[in-house]
């Protein structure tokens, strides 16, 4: 039988989603904790594959992966949950046709970034989104990748304020390496007056215009989203849902005695 799990973490600590040798990866945590519960034997047989990577220090509410089993009543969240650390979770499964391809069947992906805005105009970041939006060569706001193509479509761009910090979600049929973090550097630039709409267009046009952005931050980044041209009968499982958001505000009681430490490291004039 094939099983798909969403999977969500913590990003921070770990060198991306994808399995390395000698680092700490989501996969391999993953990987480690199917083959513990003999719920899979090996990547190979268990045909595994997830709905794409997430880079070092990047987190996500949804991941999807994929993997024959012999023995789906253990394929569970809960159950799973249990080897794993409390950086990474699932939350929902299904069983799905025996061809499903987390990556392939994907329609659309959605990420989120968010950031500190108070040093940008936030009607100048919206008016720049726009230019984005739509099927574009985005070679310009990318880690290439070989012969990999470099146009994408673009679905939408929301730009919001909550408080303090500016949230950026970017939906697309699919996304290039750091293609997310460098569209918000380029949006920052614009937004704080470092550079204009002009150069924004430029910057859509690789064959005339060629210049490099360094990717924004790892940390403010989450994939949030992915849909499917089929629809997945998921059943959540509340427990581990419960469990999960115990996690994370313990996660969140943390940082915020972190800030406040950080902040009385500066001595005061």
């Amino acid at each position: 039988m094939r099983v798909a799990l969403k999977i969500a973490y913590v990003g921070t600590g770990y060198h991306g989603s994808q399995v390395q040798p000698d680092v700490g990866t989501i996969e391999g945590e993953l990987f480690k904790a199917l083959t513990e519960l003999e719920i899979i034997e090996d990547l190979k047989t268990a045909r595994f594959s997830s709905s794409g990577r997430t880079d070092t220090g990047v987190h996500a509410r949804e991941q999807v992966i994929a993997f024959d089993t012999d023995k789906p009543n253990l394929a569970i969240p809960r159950v799973i949950n249990s080897k794993l650390p409390t950086a990474i979770w699932a939350w929902a499964h299904a069983e799905v046709p025996d061809d499903y391809d987390p990556r392939r069947w994907a329609t659309c992906r959605r990420y989120r970034y968010v950031m500190s805005g108070e040093q940008y105009d936030i009607s100048r970041i919206r008016s720049a989104s726009r230019i984005l939006v739509g099927k574009h060569d985005f070679a310009n706001f990318c880690t290439k990748e070989g012969d990999k193509s470099t146009i994408r479509t673009i679905e939408k761009i929301d730009v919001r304020v909550s408080g303090t910090l500016t949230k950026i979600d970017i939906q697309a049929n699919s996304f290039l390496w750091n293609m997310v973090r460098k569209i918000v550097t380029a949006l920052t630039m614009v937004g704080s007056g470092v550079r204009d709409e002009e150069w924004l267009n430029q910057m859509l046009d690789p064959e005339s215009y060629e210049e490099g952005l360094e990717p924004a931050s790892a940390y403010g980044l989450t994939l949030m989203k992915v849909e499917y041209m089929q629809p997945i009968d998921w059943c959540e499982d509340g427990y581990a849902i419960r469990r999960a958001s115990e996690n994370v505000h313990d996660y969140m009681v943390r940082h915020r005695v972190m800030a406040e430490v950080m902040d009385n490291l500066i001595p005061m004039e």
